[in-house]
């Protein structure tokens, strides 16, 4: 565990693995997210035209460079740290000196467009601030942490995009109803400890920086702002103390890429003024490249809080996957170890969960992961009046493009909907034998070939008194046991296949085979044997 690890330290691991790649010469800010977008690595920026500090971005665009971060195996195993951390958080310290404070400025001469902003896409409404940890005081005096975007306006204001529910707007919007600013620190190059931590969405009270701590299993370090009340993360490569002002959802911000993977709309946000900006002597610049940085890291959250309301719906859950497709927000796969009308609790409890929006639950042979096999599962066991949930007037996130507009300030309701793939109760499970090649555990096509015995036998023609000696033996075996065809033929596999097949053809000639209810080989008219359905 890398329990003291500081957001440098983590690139340092980056590049050690091979993640990460430093970029020497000149670059234009313009250009950057689209080199990024073009990278399979994250990148690094070190002489960015027009400013006096590097920029790094796409650290979290891969489920590699997540794990790395958490300092786990697997991206897989973050969803037990994370489960953890919840459950044991680990309270901040505070620390009097941070070298984020080495250069400080306060009021008039703080200056914004300093910072090497990259411009995202050919849409955007001005620079954008992406990467940042927000962290303001509750109601109780507790702390909540966040990320969101900041459109930079002046020189020392932005705006502030938090249309979407959560507690940071709850607390914004008492704020603005009581005609006050609301304090809030904005650290900028933070260890994805932190960030995991500030994109999940806990309840109101619970302080997200403790779940840092139960991640990190050591304490994250606060310091605190000069001019406000509010601590910042005292490892940021650059913090902001800003307040948002009473000014309320009145202000046009936007547009801008969204976890969506669609440019979002012209939204309407308060305006933040920034009261003061510090910054390590040689800071770095992270910008947080849209979506896939976002998705990687929502995914770990999501799987947290479904297997959560599973627990408690009781459900036994093997695998949950939070599709990209599904923006890693929207849409989820579960399989579970189905008791009777288990398929449809699983869907209820999953919906639930925050801003899921289309959930398809799976019995446990089908691989979540595969989208192949969830749409077969769909297509072979799902009757669409009898399976298909539908919920109106859900919580929605007003990302949703399929939305109707809705006026500034208005949370928007939509549908989700639930989709039981499961075997459904009273089908018989021979229904959903999937289709096995015989010998397919020991016949590969690489390295084909037979002995020569073995083909020797298996071309000679057989004889009629094998074919009547094996026509009785076939009859004798299955008299015992109702056999399939395959399990016959391996039986008498000394045998070349055609005189095995004759000796059937024989059988079936004389009256004497027939099949049980589930297809297998057994003497006609025995204790075995399928009957005709009543009717036919």
């Amino acid at each position: 565990m890398h329990e003291k690890e500081t957001f440098r330290e983590y690139l340092d691991r980056l590049r050690t693995a091979g993640q990460l790649v430093d970029i020497h010469e000149p670059v234009d800010s313009r250009h950057i997210a689209t080199l990024v977008d073009q990278s399979d690595k994250a990148l690094a920026f070190h002489r960015v035209l027009g400013y006096d500090m590097p920029v790094v971005s796409g650290l979290i665009r891969s489920s590699e460079r997540v794990a790395i971060g958490m300092g786990v195996e697997r991206y897989g195993d973050i969803e037990q740290l994370l489960t953890r951390a919840i459950a044991a958080p680990i309270a901040p310290v505070y620390v009097e000196k941070s070298a984020t404070r080495e250069v400080t400025r306060y009021g008039a001469e703080v200056d914004l467009f300093d910072l090497p902003i990259p411009m995202s896409s050919i849409l955007d409404g001005g620079p954008m601030i992406t990467g940042a940890i927000t962290i303001v005081r509750d109601e109780q005096g507790g702390l909540n942490a966040g990320i969101y975007r900041y459109l930079l306006k002046e020189k020392n204001l932005t705006g502030i995009d938090i249309v979407t529910p959560n507690n940071l707007r709850a607390l914004a919007q008492r704020a603005f109803q009581e005609n006050r600013a609301l304090p809030i620190s904005i650290s900028i190059g933070t260890h994805p400890f932190e960030f995991l931590a500030a994109g999940y969405r806990a309840p109101m009270g619970v302080d997200e920086i403790g779940i840092a701590g139960g991640l990190r299993g050591g304490p994250s370090r606060l310091s605190m702002c000069e001019t406000i009340d509010v601590p910042y993360l005292a490892d940021a490569e650059i913090v902001l103390e800003a307040e948002i002002l009473p000014t309320g959802w009145t202000w046009p911000e936007g547009r801008f890429g969204e976890f969506t993977q669609l440019m979002g709309g012209l939204h309407w946000n308060p305006l933040v003024r920034v009261k003061a900006i510090s910054h390590r002597k040689d800071p770095i610049y992270y910008a947080l490249h849209m979506p896939w940085e976002v998705a990687w890291l929502m995914i770990p959250t999501r799987w947290s809080q479904l297997r959560t309301a599973m627990k408690a719906a009781g459900i036994q859950v093997k695998e949950i996957n939070v599709t990209l497709g599904g923006v890693g927000s929207w849409h989820v796969v579960i399989s579970i170890r189905k008791q009777p009308g288990e398929g449809k609790n699983a869907l209820l409890a999953a919906l639930s969960v925050g801003d899921i929006k289309h959930v398809v639950v799976v019995d446990d042979d089908i691989d979540v992961y595969n989208p192949l096999d969830v749409e077969w599962a769909i297509a072979t066991r799902v009757q669409g009046d009898r399976d298909v949930i539908i919920i109106p007037g859900a919580r929605a996130k007003p990302l949703d493009p399929s939305l109707p507009v809705m006026p500034a300030g208005v949370v928007p309701t939509g549908a989700k909907v639930g989709i039981d793939a499961t075997i459904p109760e009273g089908i018989p499970r021979e229904r959903y034998e999937r289709i096995a090649y015989a010998y397919a555990d020991r016949v590969k096509l690489a390295g084909y070939r037979l002995d020569e015995a073995v083909v020797r036998a298996g071309d000679r023609k057989p004889q009629h008194d094998e074919v009547d000696t094996l026509s009785t033996r076939i009859l004798e075996l299955i008299a015992v046991k109702p056999l399939y065809y395959a399990q016959v033929i391996e039986a008498f596999a000394e045998h070349p296949l055609q005189a095995i097949t004759r000796a059937f053809g024989k059988l079936h000639t004389a009256e004497k085979l027939w099949q049980d209810p589930e297809g297998r080989m057994c003497v006609r008219n025995s204790q075995f044997a399928a009957k005709l359905p009543v009717g036919r």
